[in-house]
């Protein structure tokens, strides 16, 4: 038994990883492993709550995920790495919390209220995409998660698991205890064009880019939007090749840069490709680690088997613990 607190976070797997990603919450994870006892998922029935309609697409991105989290450095030895749906007791538990979550709580999250706009090709209308936070709950609450590492905005997912964690203790007994939401930082990453990056923009840059797909994308890259010719002088503080500069160039290039760019010394063309190679060098052992791991799909399965079955040892005694306090079983 680890005497580390123990976190827990999740994502769902809608799509190939990117640098948004990486920098958002992986980078944060591989960091934590040797701090907390780390489970980490791929949650599938997640996913299903917006792409109901067409499930095989996110069958087919559990193992590309696994091999995407490897990749950045997640190890299966230091943390519990396991696929939602292979611990059937989520759904149990997810059952038991819907029954006692009102109604309002979930009507007043601000993600639910943000998802039903941006998503207005799709029909949200469904019990499931309502009731997601309590499957979140769940998915949390489960391993008795000290918290979860989360930006700022997602704060209110963690203080609705908390309220519904409260209830259940109110109404059965203490069973739970309430989660924190740890505040990661994580560096500024936009997209080619400067809009969030995103899959459904279409402006990643992707884990899995080869070197020369990484070069082409960072040539596509918008930089200051006033500077239209060679010869106009840049301005690197609204500049998105000069965010990634300070996050994958070494702090000799990119000073140097900054005076040369607001003195139209170097243009756009050139900064990117320094740029570029400071960013495939640094995405060099991620690389190497993917090509191993894409080359041994059976090692990749035996990871995410071992994983599932150690995270379900744990969901297993806590659903008796549940099932006790509910008098559902003697």
């Amino acid at each position: 038994m680890s005497d580390k607190k123990r976190i827990l976070s999740g994502m769902r797997p809608t799509g190939p990883l990117h640098l948004g990603n990486f920098h958002g919450a992986l980078a944060n994870w591989v960091k934590m492993q040797d701090t907390y006892d780390c489970f980490f998922f791929i949650a599938d029935w997640h996913a299903l709550t917006s792409n109901y309609e067409d499930p095989s697409a996110t069958t087919g991105y559990v193992e590309e995920m696994m091999i995407d989290w490897l990749s950045a450095g997640l190890d299966p030895d230091k943390s519990t790495l396991f696929v939602q749906s292979l611990v059937p007791e989520h759904a149990e538990l997810f059952l038991y919390l819907s029954m006692i979550t009102p109604v309002p709580w979930l009507e007043r999250n601000p993600t639910y209220k943000d998802q039903i706009v941006q998503l207005d090709n799709k029909d949200l209308s469904t019990f499931g995409f309502l009731g997601y936070p309590v499957l979140q709950a769940a998915d949390i609450i489960m391993y008795k998660a000290y918290g979860v590492p989360v930006g700022v905005d997602q704060v209110p997912h963690i203080e609705i698991t908390r309220e519904i964690a409260r209830r259940f203790n109110f109404l059965y007994g203490d069973v739970f205890p309430e989660p924190d939401a740890i505040l990661t930082q994580t560096p500024k990453i936009l997209g080619l064009d400067r809009r969030k990056m995103s899959k459904s923009y279409n402006n990643a840059i992707y884990l899995s880019d080869t070197p020369d797909e990484v070069a082409k994308k960072v040539s596509q890259m918008i930089t200051d939007p006033q500077r239209m010719r060679r010869a106009d002088p840049g301005n690197p503080d609204i500049c998105n090749v000069f965010e990634f500069h300070k996050i994958y160039s070494d702090k000799e290039t990119w000073q140097a840069i900054d005076p040369q760019c607001r003195k139209a010394e170097i243009g756009c063309v050139e900064c990117k490709k320094i740029m570029a190679q400071s960013l495939i060098e640094a995405m060099k052992p991620l690389h190497e680690r993917r090509e191993y791991f894409k080359a041994r799909p059976d090692q990749v399965k035996k990871i995410i088997a071992r994983g599932s079955e150690k995270a379900r040892t744990v969901a297993k005694q806590t659903m008796e613990e549940v099932r006790k306090a509910v008098k559902i079983r003697d």
